[in-house]
């Protein structure tokens, strides 16, 4: 008998997810088959499910997840810094394969831009074989070309998955964009999980002071716990754009501002408060905008009068997940990542997606 896989498919914009089962997979060529041992829930998630990045459908969720090899096909032998893969070791996999043939990849090498990149739980519909390409499964189905990432020894699966996507989107927009010295000041708008990564990956750079904008308070207390910032601006208290300046002005050096601004917050009015937040001469850079929530006015004599360097990123790249997973033995020595988590049932997937939609946790993820 046929083993049965469960996955959370949507199947339609705004309608809640369905359980539905499909064959187990076998590894394709070049490929491995995955057990999930968790799969996290993203605000891009979120966004899909509300028709703000059009997908095809029906579509297996998620695009962040971890587990074990339960396959494997003969001609993938290594992971992609050259260890060996053998069944039933953990793994991770970036979530995205660019086609490594475009202009984007080839001459302006930032495979992040490709145009037709295969994204696992974003566009790839589970109506064909081998349907499971999505993280919130039982199992995964892993193709050719996916980077796949053997896990530390040292290092949980609930620590992997904590940042999920967001932290290799951060480092990406960090580490190719921003110059962060020691002593500087960097300002994060958004507290969700790339607000928290920025913060946390702005400390490992040097920063001396980060400061943290966002809500609800409990997020916020939960930050300052597992030392992801050293203070916090409560936007539940400071709920306007002038109270939230005044208030960092206060915590900075001569009132000047911050030396960086990284917008984590995906709301549009965000970018233009982040040029205020910005101190003359600052660095912002652009990281939470991913799907199109609409235009928001920006007055741009604020960044000639300032002399701003404003910086925009876009998802991340296999390079970036590899530095991700290099960096959390370090992380977890120095933050409780686990913290992070609420854990769900597969079954109860839409509950998690509504608790994410609602701010109710810092971090959902599922396990199948």
């Amino acid at each position: 008998m046929t083993e049965l896989i469960k996955a959370a498919v949507l199947t339609a914009v705004n309608k809640p997810l369905e359980i539905q089962e499909f064959p187990a997979p076998a590894p394709s060529t070049g490929g491995a088959v995955v057990t999930v041992a968790y799969a996290g829930i993203c605000g891009t998630d979120i966004h899909l499910k509300s028709g703000n990045l059009p997908v095809p459908m029906p579509i297996v969720m998620g695009h962040e997840a971890v587990g074990t090899i339960a396959a494997l096909d003969p001609a993938l032998s290594t992971d992609i810094n050259g260890a060996p893969l053998r069944v039933g070791d953990r793994v991770v996999w970036s979530n995205n394969i660019p086609c490594g043939r475009c202009h984007e990849c080839l001459v302006l090498k930032e495979r992040t831009l490709c145009k037709s990149r295969k994204i696992y739980g974003i566009n790839r519909t589970s109506s064909d074989a081998p349907h499971l390409l999505g993280g919130m499964a039982g199992q995964i189905a892993l193709e050719a070309g996916t980077a796949i990432i053997r896990i530390p020894d040292e290092v949980s699966f609930e620590e992997v998955i904590a940042l999920g996507c967001a932290g290799p989107t951060a480092l990406h927009g960090m580490l190719e964009n921003l110059t962060i010295h020691p002593g500087d000041t960097v300002a994060v708008q958004g507290s969700g999980p790339v607000g928290l990564a920025a913060a946390i990956y702005a400390k490992q750079m040097g920063a001396d002071q980060v400061i943290l904008l966002g809500a609800p308070a409990s997020r916020l207390e939960l930050a300052l716990e597992i030392g992801a910032c050293d203070e916090v601006i409560d936007m539940g208290i400071y709920t306007d754009s002038a109270a939230r300046l005044e208030k960092l002005r206060q915590m900075t050096a001569q009132e000047r501002g911050a030396d960086v601004v990284i917008e984590c917050a995906g709301v549009p009015a965000a970018v233009a408060e982040s040029l205020d937040l910005a101190r003359p001469n600052g660095q912002v850079l652009v990281l939470g905008q991913y799907t199109d929530h609409g235009a928001t006015p920006i007055n741009p004599h604020y960044i000639t009068k300032k002399q701003l360097k404003i910086f925009g990123s876009w998802g991340f790249a296999e390079a970036h997940y590899v530095k991700y997973v290099e960096s959390l033995p370090q992380l977890r020595k120095r933050h409780d990542l686990g913290a992070l988590l609420t854990v769900f049932a597969l079954e109860d997937v839409n509950e998690a997606m509504d608790t994410v939609a609602a701010g109710q946790c810092t971090k959902a993820v599922l396990k199948p």
